[in-house]
């Protein structure tokens, strides 16, 4: 998604360019990543000749709040202190997210 939003619209063979350097994804795996996305309606194809164009559907905001709410429900049980818990325990936060955790804590407890 990143790729379409930064330049579009884009043939799976631009998509795929663009993402093999940053991911070493094959390209039948772009595609099929394409296509459910396409699926998923976060995209759109335009024919052109023989192959398509491809463009978000989704503004980023719009994406990464559906798919951010997506994982906590499936693993976390939709709570996000699991989640800090999870990263935490593994050695994943630095000491600039911890800073970062607590000022938005402060934040959340002016609020309150």
């Amino acid at each position: 998604m990143q790729v379409l939003w930064e330049r579009h619209p884009l043939s799976a063979e631009e998509v795929f360019a663009a993402l093999s350097a940053r991911s070493g994804w094959a390209e039948p795996t772009v595609k099929t990543l394409l296509n459910r996305l396409l699926n998923k309606g976060a995209v759109s194809a335009q024919k052109q000749g023989r192959r398509y164009l491809y463009s978000p559907c989704v503004e980023r905001t719009q994406w990464v709040a559906q798919q951010s709410e997506g994982l906590l429900d499936r693993l976390f049980g939709g709570r996000v202190a699991p989640l800090v818990a999870h990263f935490s325990e593994r050695g994943k936060l630095s000491a600039q997210d911890i800073a970062e955790l607590k000022r938005l804590v402060r934040e959340l407890d002016d609020e309150g």
